[in-house]
C-alpha cells in the first residue's frame, strides 16, 4: 500500500495572489525576491528538478535561474480563506478552508480588550508589553523587566494570535503552558486563531533567546481535515514539527518536535520506517521563524540550501510509489516591510516515481486539492471540495 508525505517549507511563497493587494501585499514574493537578493545564485537543484522555477514564474511571472524538465509534476496554488496566517494556511491544504472571519487585535497601545487582561491579571497577576511587537524585540523591550517583576510579557502581531513570552526558569515552563491553555479558552471564543506559548532563557548581560519548547494553542478546525480523513480510515497519521499544535492533535496518531535540523532527522525516519497507507504530515519552520521574521533574506537563502541538499538524500530512499509533495501554507517576504506574513500564491511539487514522466505541469490548484489529492492517493474518502491533480 502506497504512503504520502505532505512537507510544509513554512511561508515559502511564490507571489501572484490575485488578492494581494487587500492584503498589503501587492507584489511580495518571498522565493523571488530571495532569488533576486542572491542574484540568481540560489542553490537548489533538488526543489528545482520538481518545478520550483516553473510554479515562481506561473504564480508571479517572475523568472527563475533554473531550467524545468519537462516531465516535472508542478502547481502553484492559491488560497481562499481570509487569512495569510499558520492555521488559515495548514486547514486550506488539509482540505477545509476557514469559514469565519478571525479577530485581529488593533493597533493600539493597549491592544488587548479588559476582559482577557483581567484573567491575566487573575491567574499571573498582571503582564507586561500588551501591544503589537516583534518576538524577538519584544524579549530585548521587557526581558529584564520581566524577570524582576515576574509577569508574563503579552504581545500580538497583524495575525490571529496572542503570544505569552515567559522565561523558562524564572517564569516556569509549565506555568507558562497552564497560563496559555485558560487563556485559549477565552480567545477562541472570539475567533482568535492561536495562543502561542513563547519560553526564552537567558540574562540581561547576556542577551534573551527562545528555546523549542513554543507550543502552539490553535483553535480547533471547523470540520474533519485530511489528517481525520486517513486516520479514521484505520491509517497512521505522523506530525513532524509544528503539526500537532496546529491541528489539536485531532487525527494525530503522534507528533515529534524539534529545531529543523532534529525535524530532518524525524522526517528521515518516517521514510524509512512508516507504515504502508500512512501520512507524515511536517512543517519546517524555521524559514518563518528565524529568517522571514527577522527580514533575513541571506539567513533564508541559506536555509532553502540547506533543505535541498538534506532533502536529496531524503527523496533518494523513497519507496517507487511514496507520494512526496513540498507547499507552503503562506508567504513571508524577507525584502517585504514590517515583519509580518505576506499573502502569496504557494509552489506545489510533487515527487513519485511510480507516476514517471505521465503528470507533468499541473499549473494552477487551489490550496484544497492537495488535500483532496493526498486522499486520492492513500485511496481514503476525501470529505472537502478539493479536487485531485494526480
Amino acid at each position: 500500500m502506497s504512503r504520502a508525505f505532505l512537507i510544509v517549507l513554512d511561508s515559502l511563497g511564490c507571489g501572484g495572489a490575485p488578492d494581494a493587494e487587500k492584503f498589503g501585499d501587492l507584489g511580495a514574493n518571498t522565493l523571488g525576491h530571495i532569488i533576486k537578493a542572491r542574484g540568481g545564485n540560489l542553490k537548489v537543484p533538488n526543489l528545482a528538478r520538481l518545478g520550483l522555477g516553473a510554479a515562481l514564474e506561473n504564480a508571479s511571472g517572475m523568472s527563475s535561474p533554473w531550467e524545468t524538465p519537462p516531465d516535472a509534476c508542478w502547481a502553484s496554488a492559491t488560497e481562499v480563506s481570509n487569512g495569510k496566517d499558520t492555521p488559515s494556511g495548514h486547514w486550506e491544504l488539509a482540505g477545509v478552508p476557514v469559514p469565519w472571519d478571525w479577530h485581529f487585535f488593533p493597533k493600539t497601545v493597549p491592544v488587548f480588550p479588559q476582559v482577557v487582561m483581567s484573567a491575566i491579571t487573575d491567574l499571573a497577576g498582571g503582564s507586561l508589553a500588551n501591544c503589537h511587537a516583534s518576538g524577538i524585540l519584544v524579549l530585548e523591550k521587557f526581558g529584564a523587566e520581566h524577570i524582576r517583576s515576574g509577569l508574563p510579557i503579552c504581545y500580538t502581531s497583524v495575525d490571529s494570535v496572542f503570544q505569552i513570552a515567559a522565561h523558562e526558569e524564572h517564569f516556569g515552563l509549565q506555568k507558562l503552558y497552564y497560563l496559555c491553555e485558560k487563556i485559549a479558552a477565552i480567545l477562541h471564543k472570539m475567533r482568535v486563531g492561536r495562543v502561542i506559548a513563547r519560553p526564552f532563557i537567558g540574562d540581561e548581560a547576556a542577551g534573551f533567546i527562545r528555546t523549542q519548547n513554543r507550543r502552539d494553542f490553535a483553535i480547533d478546525p471547523p470540520s474533519p481535515t485530511l489528517c481525520d480523513w486517513v486516520f479514521d480510515a484505520g491509517h497512521a497519521v505522523h506530525a513532524v514539527g509544528k503539526i500537532g499544535d496546529i491541528f489539536s492533535m485531532r487525527g494525530i496518531s503522534r507528533c515529534r518536535k524539534g529545531t529543523d535540523a532534529q525535524l530532518m532527522q524525524y522526517l528521515a525516519d518516517e521514510v524509512e520506517n512508516a507504515p504502508a497507507g500512512s501520512l507524515t504530515f511536517a512543517n519546517f519552520v524555521e524559514f518563518d521563524s528565524l529568517y522571514g521574521h527577522r527580514r533575513d533574506v541571506e539567513g533564508y537563502a541559506r536555509a532553502l540550501e540547506w533543505f535541498d541538499s538534506e532533502i536529496g538524500l531524503i527523496l533518494g530512499k523513497t519507496e517507487p510509489d511514496d507520494l512526496v509533495i513540498f507547499t507552503a501554507d503562506h508567504g513571508n517576504d524577507p525584502t517585504w516591510k514590517g515583519s509580518d506574513h505576506t499573502r502569496e500564491q504557494v509552489p506545489v511539487l510533487v515527487h513519485c516515481e511510480k507516476f514517471g514522466p505521465r503528470l507533468g505541469a499541473i499549473g494552477n490548484i487551489q490550496f484544497i486539492d492537495v488535500a483532496a489529492s493526498v486522499a486520492a492517493y492513500l485511496e481514503v474518502t476525501a470529505h472537502g471540495l478539493g479536487r485531485s491533480f494526480l
